[in-house]
């Protein structure tokens, strides 16, 4: 009686497991990374809400300071105040703008980055399937 069945020998199949072993590490690795990154993210978007509130609380605490001063100023001064404040505001909103226009521009270059990426790796499996291609046609013949 006899029966084919494959041997795999100690070594080979010892390799094997290291070898996925070694992967799941690999991914593993990768993943607690990938998490560690989006909770980084997280607690500096917290701090940005933070200071945010903060600014907010700062601005109320000045206007109220400013309304309960009852000494009158006189008419130049105060015009001199609401252009300091008018320009203050336009500052405020170019730096607004600013900050918003460099975070679109990250964003869009990550995402140039990342199709470039995927443009190459797309381009290696084409050329690998054709050479795997070409090695199974000459087998077959």
């Amino acid at each position: 009686m006899a029966t084919s069945s494959v041997i795999i020998p100690q070594n080979l199949m010892i390799l094997i497991l290291a070898f996925i072993a070694f992967a799941a590490i690999v991914i593993i690795a990768i993943q607690w990374r990938k998490v560690r990154e989006v909770q980084n993210n997280v607690l500096l978007l917290e701090k940005e809400i933070e200071l945010r509130k903060i600014s907010l609380v700062e601005k109320d605490l000045e206007s109220k300071r400013l309304m309960e001063t009852t000494i009158p100023l006189p008419k130049e001064q105060q015009e001199k105040l609401a252009k300091i404040r008018k320009d203050t505001k336009n500052i405020m909103q170019r730096i607004g703008y600013l900050h918003s226009e460099i975070s679109e521009r990250l964003a869009r270059l990550e995402a140039q980055t990342e199709f470039r990426k995927l443009e190459e790796m797309l381009k290696d499996i084409e050329k690998k399937e054709k050479e795997m291609d070409k090695i199974l046609k000459r087998v077959r013949d």
